[in-house]
């Protein structure tokens, strides 16, 4: 399995700097495109409970079978994937929401405007590096098994990390009107899951065995699944173009089952 680790790592970094292009397409669009921005939202959301339920469940009841009865097998990926989303809610509990309700010095109503949206920037980088760490140990222990495992994978958090980085580029951009600046806070959000995949290596290597991958699939996928329900698809239809981010889900979900076919 060692000599899987380089590629896994790779696999891990390129998947987490894809929030690079979600910085490069917002910053150098004209304006802000809502209804490209509710498309690549619920298209990220297909991709993400699509690979979560149709790839990383059954891959955990696969792992746990071969230790346990395929009943137990069942019953102990769905407590790994209830366990997932228990986490990433206890984590988001920890994520300092923005202080909006004390406003800056009064410097008029534009400043006020710009001070908001710098603080949704910042707590959207936090929140998204935050969640890239497990995403990022997902990639790499996936990629340990095979590059062949983690491709689909790779290409499912690739596309979700591309609208996160329009999450946290274009606040922040417009807030203070540096593209550097917007850029570089929203590329330093997509590197915890090269950071998380060392830190797995690092740490888990000794302990990892069929029954701790079944039980990280499943968590993973417990928290693929609760991150597409609780923030991307409230996103997208936030602006208010519901049907082409439902098309936008159908769209992803299609994507990922011809891409999955093609790995088989």
């Amino acid at each position: 399995m060692n000599e899987n680790v380089l590629p896994a790592l790779l696999l891990t970094t390129l998947a987490g700097l894809s929030t690079g292009i979600g910085s490069v397409i917002a910053l150098f669009a004209k304006k802000t495109n809502t209804k490209f921005l509710s498309a690549s939202l619920g298209f990220s959301s297909g991709v993400m409970i699509y690979v979560s339920l149709i790839e990383l469940f059954p891959a955990a009841v696969k792992a746990f079978s071969l230790v346990y009865s395929e009943k137990r097998s069942v019953l102990f990926t769905v407590l790994s994937f209830l366990g997932g989303m228990l986490l990433f809610t206890l984590l988001e509990r920890l994520i300092p929401g923005p202080s909006l309700d004390k406003a800056p010095r009064r410097e008029g109503k534009k400043q006020e405007k710009k001070q908001k949206l710098y603080k949704t920037g910042i707590v959207t980088a936090v929140a998204l590096a935050l969640h890239n760490f497990p995403e990022g140990l997902a990639t790499f222990v996936s990629a340990l098994q095979g590059v062949e495992v983690a491709i689909p994978i790779v290409v499912a958090i690739a596309l979700h990390n591309i609208p996160e980085g329009i999450a946290v580029s274009v606040p922040i951009y417009y807030a203070t009107g540096s593209r550097k600046k917007a850029f570089l806070y929203s590329f330093l959000s997509g590197l915890t899951e090269p950071l998380a995949a060392i830190l797995g290596y690092l740490i888990l290597m000794p302990f990892l065995s069929d029954q701790l991958y079944a039980a990280l699939n499943g968590m993973i996928a417990g928290i693929m699944v609760l991150i597409s329900l609780d923030e991307l698809l409230p996103a997208a239809n936030r602006y208010g173009h519901q049907r082409l981010s439902t098309n936008g889900l159908i769209g992803g979900m299609t994507v990922m089952a011809f891409s999955l076919i093609g790995f088989m």
